[in-house]
């Protein structure tokens, strides 16, 4: 029976631990979804020159960003690791890229971020809510 009472007591122990990890933040999709659309944003306003980004409203978004962070139990530190990261920035590149690709943008083609730009506003998307055409 003593050995039934310290697996129970073991489990209890390490149960509500495990509840309360956290997943990493690239895996919270209301935060690294949203990094993203502003990233596919910014990088369309860079190469289009008809284009402009909602700077403001994306700095707005990522302190909102922040706080939802802070409220799921993420640290400042945790937060900055995860946006200073290479290896997560060389993922977010890698997804954006095979967007723009998917959706027929060539970096040696400026005016193919203009069409997509275009297409993203007019659908007031997720992304285009991050782009106005000048």
């Amino acid at each position: 029976m003593s050995v039934l009472k310290s697996l129970f007591v073991s489990v209890a122990l390490v149960v509500p631990l495990a509840a309360e990890a956290k997943p990493p933040l690239r895996d919270v999709k209301e935060i690294d979804n949203e990094l993203y659309y502003i990233a596919i944003a910014n990088e369309i306003s860079e190469y289009c020159p008809t284009i402009s980004g909602r700077r403001l409203k994306a700095i707005g978004v990522m302190w909102d960003l922040r706080s939802t962070a802070h409220k799921l139990g993420y640290s400042d530190k945790e937060i900055r690791a995860y946006v200073e990261s290479d290896a997560e920035k060389d993922r977010m590149r890698a997804k954006g890229e095979a967007y723009l690709a998917q959706h027929g943008v060539s970096y040696g083609k400026p005016g193919s971020f203009c069409t997509l730009g275009q297409k993203e506003i007019e659908r007031n998307s997720a992304i285009g809510v991050y782009l106005r055409a000048n």
